[in-house]
This record gives C-alpha cells, structure tokens and sequence, in this order.
C-alpha cells in the first residue's frame, strides 16, 4: 500500500513437539538460517532469532500485509519440511501446535535483543514453562491451561 508508514515489532516463540530436547548446537544454526531465509521470503525483517534445545525466540518487524498467525504458519510448515529432508534428527519433527506473539515498543528492542541473545544463560534459572507463563502474565494474556504448550516434565 503506498503512503502506508508501519513500525510493527513482534517477539515469537514457539516449542518443538512434545517439549523435545532435539535442536542441538550442532544443527540450529542450519535451521535458524533457513528460518531467516522464510521470514526474508516474506518481505518482513529479522532482527535475531535464538532458542534452546526445545523452543525458540525470532524477533522481527513486520510490515502490516501479513498476519501474523501467517508468517509463523510459514516457518513452522517449511522449517519442519526442510528438517525433515535434511535429516537433522532423529525420526519425524514437527513443531507443537500454537505460539506466543508479544508486540514490542521500539525502545525496548535492545532489552529484547538481549533477552533473546542469552537465552542459553537465562536458561540456567528458569524453565521454558517459568519463562513461558512469566510471558503470559506479564503481557496480561488470556490463556487456557489445557491448549498451552504439551509440558514434558522438567
């Protein structure tokens, strides 16, 4: 749309099925480039994607033509494809169904940065599930604990 001016930051995360522990050092950052490449293909920007073993973090901006349930729809579809194709793990992958999806103001974009950055430090305290539910309320989401993430226990 022309005359059309946006600043729409979206902090996204997400769970491999089942909570399982399979994106390891060696593979993620095949994945997380192939991600990259998705979000690219879509015309939105990446600022830095990070996660764990069993989740991830993407930070983008996002231009207002697509939603955002669309664009996640897409790194979950073709990301699964190409682990699969790949044979990065072990058996079948496959992403959990749903995600978390917090706006972002523009002078939080460094803390967010950061946040996602050191996941692997931040992770030495908290559980995904702390981290996850701490998310929910911080941002005053409603949610329902029957459709939140399959927890394995931790």
């Amino acid at each position: 749309m022309a005359n059309t001016y946006t600043q729409l930051y979206t902090h996204i995360v997400f769970a491999v099925k089942g909570r399982a522990s399979i994106i390891h050092n060696d593979i993620k950052d095949k994945i997380y480039k192939y991600i990259s490449g998705i979000i690219s293909k879509q015309n939105q920007k990446l600022y830095i994607i990070n996660g764990m073993p069993d989740h991830i973090h993407i930070l983008v901006s996002m231009k207002p033509n697509l939603a955002l349930s669309d664009l996640v729809k897409e790194i979950k579809e073709h990301s699964t494809k190409f682990i699969n194709n790949e044979k990065l793990v072990k058996g079948k992958f496959y992403w959990q169904e749903g995600f978390g999806g917090v706006s972002v103001s523009h002078s939080q974009l460094d803390v967010v940065i950061n946040y996602i950055k050191n996941q692997e430090e931040h992770h030495k305290r908290k559980t995904f599930k702390e981290e996850y539910m701490e998310m929910l309320k911080k941002y005053c989401i409603d949610y329902k604990d029957a459709y939140l993430f399959e927890w394995m226990e931790e």
